[in-house]
């Protein structure tokens, strides 16, 4: 019998998943719209800026809660649009010090 465990990343996410749902249940609203916001969110680290949201600011709108997971999200890819332009920008910067490479001859 096949038995797959989770692994540490795995079991982290489960953790604030369950996390959030129970916030979000907890300030009246229904379980699907936490499930949906942690599976939107996607990692750990995003649905802790979610929780201290929730936590702190007690929103009374499910809107309010979408809105800030779509201001989470938008910070998110803005941080991947910034690292894949400095890693662009740095191999380009690479090119023009050390050239293409090495001339060929005939």
């Amino acid at each position: 019998m096949w038995v797959q465990t989770m692994t540490e990343n795995q079991m982290e996410w489960s953790r604030k998943r369950d996390e959030l749902v129970s916030a979000v249940k907890q300030l009246g609203f229904p379980r699907e719209l936490g499930e949906q916001i942690a599976k939107q969110l996607g990692s750990p680290k995003a649905m802790d800026r979610m929780l201290a949201y929730l936590y702190n600011v007690k929103p009374r709108t499910a809107e309010l809660i979408v809105d800030e997971m779509l201001a989470i999200c938008s910070d998110i890819d803005n941080w991947h649009n910034k690292k894949a332009a400095e890693e662009a920008n740095a191999r380009y910067n690479q090119m023009l010090y050390y050239g293409l490479g090495a001339e060929e001859t005939d």
